[in-house]
């Protein structure tokens, strides 16, 4: 079976279970807690590693997360621990919030400029892409700075890309004049 199918599987199951218990946001505040844990590199390894013992692993995650995460938690990353399946967690974590998104109809919006977005222009993006069809009720904007796109910005959400930057126009106009006959070439 698929990392994608199995993590797909798990993390449709605690969404369900977390909805009967009115405890979704509470799940996905941990998820999202332990999402952020595993960009530590070592604790990353520590759950994908085969060599290390999965008692040994319940142990350092019961450690970490005890206390701090919902008792619904725990219990769902014992049970993954028990099923030998520990490894998937990471995959499980990125899809339960990928699934959450869907569910509370959650697009998520990069945005990159030039220089950084003041809150006046960041609102009238939002407000165009609320207005477009192409994106759901909800927005989640996450800005970048690249300063070699000289100006404007680039929009980014699902598969799509709109490039309205400075560059990428230059580029289109560079290649429209390198292939014109009628340009005198020197």
């Amino acid at each position: 079976m698929s990392v994608t199918r199995i993590a797909s599987r798990y993390a449709k199951s605690l969404i369900d279970l977390s909805q009967e218990q009115n405890k979704l946001e509470r799940v996905l505040e941990d998820i999202q807690a332990f999402q952020k844990a595993t960009e530590q590199r070592d604790f990353f390894l520590l759950l994908k590693s085969p060599i290390v013992n999965p008692d040994k692993k319940g142990t350092i995650l019961k450690e970490i997360f005890s206390g701090k995460f919902d008792e619904l938690s725990m219990a769902f990353i014992n049970i993954i621990l028990r099923k030998g399946r520990e490894g998937y967690l990471p995959d499980i974590a990125d899809e339960f919030i990928l699934q959450y998104r869907a569910l509370k109809e959650i697009s998520t919006v990069k945005v990159t400029t030039a220089a950084p977005l003041t809150e006046a222009g960041l609102e009238a993006i939002k407000a165009q892409l609320k207005g477009s069809s192409e994106t759901a009720a909800n927005i989640e904007i996450e800005t970048a700075v690249n300063p070699d796109i000289i100006g404007g910005f680039v929009i980014e959400f699902g598969d799509k890309l709109y490039d309205a930057s400075v560059a990428h126009k230059l580029n289109k106009l560079k290649k429209e004049f390198t292939g014109n006959q009628y340009v005198n070439k020197m």
